[in-house]
């Protein structure tokens, strides 16, 4: 993006990358300082061009609400998952005979739905959902954008989320 055409935060923003990612890596976003730096970028681009008396100070303060709502997503998100585990452990048996049968054809399908996006796609998906690794260091491994990673994952998503719809009718 040319400079001419980024604003105030966005222009300190952008000087002060290196001090931001190095700021939210020392504060665990590790792998994942380029997403957490990218959603700031999209917090500050919707911010109305109002005039901030410390804009780096600013930007360093809205970078930390940013790890602290991460983190509570994350703390939330972990709850949910042990407490659906837990849940699900005494109320149901294991899958036996046709839920069996059934659980590894869905699974079959969900594969065969994300192979045919296409292997990008399908190795976005697989390295961010069930690998964990961040969206920037899979664009950096695969040699595209950004925003190429965003719209496959949007993509493997939306494909998914189908399935899901056709299996839920079923």
């Amino acid at each position: 993006m040319p400079v001419e055409a980024v604003d105030g935060l966005q222009r300190v923003l952008l000087s002060e990358r290196t001090r931001l990612l190095r700021f939210l890596a020392a504060r665990g976003a590790g792998d994942d300082a380029e997403d957490v730096l990218h959603d700031l970028w999209q917090r500050v681009a919707s911010v109305p061009g109002e005039p901030v008396s410390d804009p780096l100070s600013y930007l360093f303060h809205a970078a930390e609400n940013l790890m602290r709502d991460r983190r509570r997503s994350m703390l939330s998100r972990e709850r949910r998952q042990s407490e659906w585990h837990d849940i699900s452990l005494g109320t149901e048996e294991a899958p036996q005979g046709e839920r069996t049968l059934i659980a590894r054809q869905r699974v079959r399908e969900a594969e065969a739905t994300l192979a045919a996006l296409g292997p990008r796609v399908d190795q976005a998906f697989r390295r961010h959902r069930l690998d964990g690794v961040g969206q920037a260091a899979i664009a950096r491994d695969l040699g595209v954008s950004l925003s190429s990673v965003e719209k496959d994952l949007q993509k493997a998503y939306r494909a998914l989320a189908e399935l899901k719809a056709r299996f839920d009718a079923e």
